[in-house]
């Protein structure tokens, strides 16, 4: 059996064991110590519950960012369970075994601690060669091994030749002290670095602040703008930096408020928040006052599609050619069935047809642009000959298989999307393959993508503007050209044009939209972690948060904000007219005010204007929410529920409440 390559094959290989027998899976490796480069071979026995030692049979691997459920490029596994060391740190290597029959199912987790080589550089990266009196900086330093990783938390020793002139706390921050010379000197590991500096009299006498306004609500993005005048009032170019404080409406509220270096403010709560802009010993004060956002909107129930017998997976709904509005929903990890929908009239949602194919896991769903084709993808083919499955949905109600696609894809397909006649398909959680279905019965593929990483890991890819928009895990996103023509990249010659990594390395979802009020252009990055002990059919709580990357710039991509909703999980979203919708796992669906600039935490800010549980006494897990897929469609949302099926909701102009279906 190949390596299993992404979390979600892992889980659904998961589905297949449906028995527990007392197997342990024995080893003398835990923790299982490596350098950078180094590489060890795993040793497993397979034990009964009398001691006996089993046949190894079918043994599979994947190692695990520490903590969570999400691949990590740190520490590499191959199919004969031979671990190679990538970046320092300290990753869960989780072991599957089956035995020879079939059954014997047994799963153990193994710490794998990768440590570093030898210290080889230590680097200060923002001192610059002249600061101004009266200024401070925070140290960046970055420590790297022989191999060229950088060693996390190393023990640093930093020093200034002479304190009169500059200092350094315990923070490792730097301050200018007096006009003078001198230099820093960091060790780590043996290694010293010595940087010259020059602090120079600083000239300004005084601060005059441009405020944007004296009154905004929570959320909003304000921008204050300080000027340093020298004594002949002449402008200067010295750095200010910005402070602010709050007095809040609400009683025992905590820090509410964030100010970049640039000036750029944004508030959590009402109140009254004072903006300092110093310089040295000059400070200079503005006021703002934050009153609540006020956006709070309910959710109406319309109607519901309940899938009862099994967990349902994506969602796709479109208009089809004859003029009425359809929804394809896909399963997970059951018996390889698509289901079509007619939501014409979304408060009477009927199934009317269904394809099944070979496959546990129908996991995405897709339809062309004119609404004639639609894709699945499959995973836990009986033959291990996975793929894409091409249909006819010219009639929804009589769906028909034209043809199906596996070359170089039979390791799984988690997800797809068709774009002007292509289908991208993810290949075995490493790539995704460009298939041409011009003549959909004679797919052919005609190129592929994939991150220049040994440790390369694929979740998802979506297609707009001739730009494909992957997340790639820990390398987070990867913008390619294929046919925009911004870099000449074709689908037959894909280029990549621009890539930012993402905090927390579990880029799951991404989301290209451009602001309609702002003129700004953002990709939104979804994270997955899921918990250790997860098991599939049974409530969980995932984690996981959206971030938000102004890709305005290209050549320089920021996260900006971010929306985390507490002890839930986010999965996949759509932006529509500056509202987002996202299906948040067990936090159900949620709704997202993006107009105006945005930093911070948006959910903080009072930006949620509505959201929706879908719970229902009757589904596969009852009562719980599990939300996988959103999408707008003519004023209404469709949602697909992972243990409850399809979903219609209408936002309403009323305070919301909460929304549960009554046993009947």
């Amino acid at each position: 059996m190949k390596k299993v390559n992404t979390l979600i094959t892992l889980l659904s290989f998961l589905t297949l064991v449906v028995t527990a027998q007392s197997i342990t899976l024995e080893t003398d490796q835990d923790p299982l110590v490596l350098k950078v480069g180094e590489t060890k071979q795993l040793n497993i026995v397979p034990v009964d519950g009398d001691g006996n030692t089993l046949p190894k049979g079918m043994l599979s691997y994947q190692i695990l960012r520490h903590g969570g459920f999400v691949p990590t490029s740190g520490a590499q596994i191959d199919s004969t369970g031979v671990v190679t060391g990538r970046i320092p740190g300290s990753y869960n290597l989780i072991v599957l075994r089956v035995g020879p029959d079939g059954n014997g199912f047994a799963k153990r987790y193994i710490n794998v601690q990768v440590n570093p080589l030898a210290t080889a550089k230590v680097e200060l990266l923002n001192i610059p060669e002249e600061i101004y009196s009266g200024t401070s900086i925070p140290l960046s330093i970055k420590v790297s091994d022989q191999s060229g990783a950088e060693i996390p938390n190393a023990k640093l020793s930093i020093k200034s030749s002479d304190p009169s002139v500059a200092s350094i706390d315990a923070l490792n921050n730097f301050f200018a002290e007096s006009p003078g010379n001198g230099s820093l000197i960091v060790s780590s590991g043996g290694v010293t670095n010595t940087v010259s500096f020059k602090v120079l009299k600083n000239p300004v006498e005084k601060l005059v602040i441009d405020s944007p306004t004296t009154r905004a609500r929570t959320g909003d993005v304000l921008r204050f703008q300080a000027t340093g005048f020298d004594k002949n009032g002449k402008p200067t170019t010295v750095p200010i930096s910005y402070t602010v404080s709050a007095k809040l409406y609400e009683y025992g509220a905590g820090a509410s408020a964030i100010i970049t270096d640039e000036g750029k403010f944004v508030a959590e709560k009402p109140g009254t928040y004072t903006i300092f802009a110093t310089c040295g010993k000059v400070t200079t004060t503005a006021y703002v006052e934050i009153e609540p956002r006020n956006i709070e909107r309910s959710i109406e129930l319309v109607g519901q599609g309940l899938v009862s017998n099994k967990h349902t997976s994506d969602l796709w709904v479109w208009e089809g050619i004859d003029g009425r509005d359809y929804c394809v929903t896909g399963t997970w990890g059951a018996d390889g069935y698509a289901y079509f929908w007619d939501v014409t009239n979304p408060g009477n949602i009927k199934r009317i047809d269904s394809v099944q194919v070979d496959a546990r896991t129908v996991n995405d769903v897709k339809v062309s642009e004119d609404g004639s084709i639609c894709v699945i993808s499959r995973e836990g083919a009986s033959n291990r000959r996975n793929g894409i499955v091409i249909l006819d949905v010219k009639n929804p109600a009589d769906v028909k298989i034209i043809s199906t696609f596996d070359k170089e894809l039979t390791g799984g397909v988690h997800n797809l999307f068709i774009y002007k006649d292509h289908v991208y398909a993810l290949s075995n959680g490493q790539r995704y393959d460009v298939i041409n279905i011009e003549d959909p019965a004679n797919p052919y593929k005609v190129s592929k993508f994939q991150v220049d990483n040994p440790a390369r890991a694929i979740h998802d890819v979506w297609i707009e503007d001739g730009i494909a928009y992957s997340s790639n895990w820990s390398d987070g996103v990867v913008m390619v050209d294929v046919g925009n023509g911004m870099a000449n990249g074709t689908p037959e010659n894909p280029v990549e044009i621009a890539r930012s990594k993402v905090q927390g390395d579990a880029n799951h979802a991404a989301f290209p939209y451009k602001s309609k009020t702002t003129g700004k252009f953002y990709v939104i990055a979804g994270d997955e972690i899921f918990p250790l002990t997860f098991t599939p059919g049974t409530v969980t709580i995932p984690a996981g948060y959206l971030h938000f990357i102004d890709f305005t710039d290209l050549n320089n991509p920021k996260e900006v904000a971010r929306y985390e909703l507490p002890e839930a999980g986010s999965h996949n979203f759509w932006v529509e007219d500056d509202l987002l919708y996202v299906a948040y796992y067990n936090g159900g669906l949620r709704v997202i005010d993006l107009s105006g600039d945005l930093l911070g935490d948006l959910y903080k800010q009072g930006r949620e204007i509505a959201h929706f549980l879908p719970l229902d006494p009757n589904a596969y897990v009852p009562n719980a929410a599990m939300t996988w897929g959103a999408q707008p469609h003519k004023g209404h949302i469709f949602m697909s529920d992972h243990n409850s099926g399809l979903w219609s909701v209408k936002l309403s102009g009323e305070a919301p409440e909460g929304t549960r279906l009554e046993a009947k």
